[in-house]
C-alpha cells in the first residue's frame, strides 16, 4: 500500500500540533506541501497566488528603489521569495513565531527554500511580529518601507486571541510606527473584504484598497478568492 501523505515533520507548539506533509496530486504526480496547526489548515502549495500577489501588490504601492521589508508570517515562503524578485528589496526580515517553521526552510524542506535562505538579503527572526509591532521603535530603529502581514486568516479569525488588537486603530497605528514615510502596509485575509475593517484601516492609512485576488480552484471546480488589503502610511499633521 502506498501512503497518501508523508509527514515531514511534526512538532508540538504552543498553538498546538503543527505538521508539515507532502502528498502527490493525483493525476499530475505534482508535489504539494500542506501546513495543518491542530485539526485546521493553514497552507498549501497548491493556492500560492493571492501570497504571491500580496507582494506584488504591496511593493507595487512602495515608491523609491531601495527597500527594507518585513514578512509577518514565513509559512511555505512565497510571499518572502516573491518580494525577493524584486531588484528593489535591499533587505528582507520575516518574523514567525514558530522556531518549526524557520527550521523547515533552514532544513530546506520546502520548495522556495533555498531560493530563501541562500539570498545574502534574507533574514530569518524567531519572535512574535504582534509583540514587536506593539512595541514602539527606538528613535535611530530602522524604518520599514514595506510590511507584509499573512499570519491569521482573517482580521476576524485570529490563529491566537492574542493577535486580534492589531486590527484596531490603535494595534494598526502602532505597526505603522514602524514604517518610514508613505510605507506600505499590505495584509492577506482568507474572507472577503471586510467593510468594517477597512473604515478602521483608514484610520490609520491613506489610499485604502481592498484587492480581490482569484484562482482556480480544480478542488471545488469553481473560482476561489482571498483579500489582500493594502494601505499607505499617513503623513503626520503639522
Amino acid at each position: 500500500m502506498i501512503a497518501r501523505f508523508e509527514e515531514l515533520d511534526w512538532q508540538q507548539t504552543p498553538m498546538g500540533e503543527l505538521m508539515l506533509r507532502r502528498r502527490t496530486e493525483p493525476g499530475t504526480g505534482t508535489q504539494i506541501y500542506e501546513v495543518k496547526l491542530g485539526e485546521e489548515f493553514l497552507m498549501s502549495s497548491l493556492f500560492t497566488v493571492a501570497e504571491e500577489q500580496m507582494s506584488i501588490l504591496g511593493l507595487a504601492a512602495a515608491t523609491g528603489d531601495k527597500f527594507d521589508v518585513v514578512v509577518g508570517g514565513l509559512g511555505l515562503g512565497y510571499t518572502a521569495v516573491t518580494a525577493l524578485a524584486d531588484e528593489r528589496v535591499h533587505r528582507l526580515e520575516v518574523i514567525d513565531a514558530l522556531p518549526a517553521v524557520i527550521d523547515w526552510h533552514q532544513r530546506k524542506l520546502l520548495p522556495v527554500s533555498s531560493r530563501l535562505v541562500e539570498d545574502a538579503r534574507t533574514t530569518l527572526r524567531q519572535d512574535d511580529f504582534f509583540a514587536v509591532m506593539r512595541t514602539p521603535p527606538a528613535p535611530d530603529a530602522q524604518r520599514h518601507d514595506v510590511i507584509l502581514l499573512d499570519v491569521d486568516h482573517s482580521p476576524r479569525h485570529t490563529l491566537d486571541p492574542s493577535h486580534a488588537d492589531l486590527y484596531t486603530t490603535e494595534g494598526l497605528t502602532a505597526l505603522a510606527a514602524h514604517l518610514a514615510d508613505h510605507g506600505v502596509f499590505t495584509l492577506w485575509s482568507d474572507d472577503p473584504p471586510d467593510e468594517e475593517f477597512m473604515v478602521t484601516l483608514s484610520t490609520v492609512f491613506d489610499d485604502c484598497q481592498a484587492h480581490v485576488v482569484e484562482f482556480a480552484n480544480h478542488l471545488t471546480g469553481r473560482t476561489s478568492s482571498n483579500t489582500v488589503y493594502v494601505g499607505i502610511k499617513r503623513e503626520p499633521v503639522d
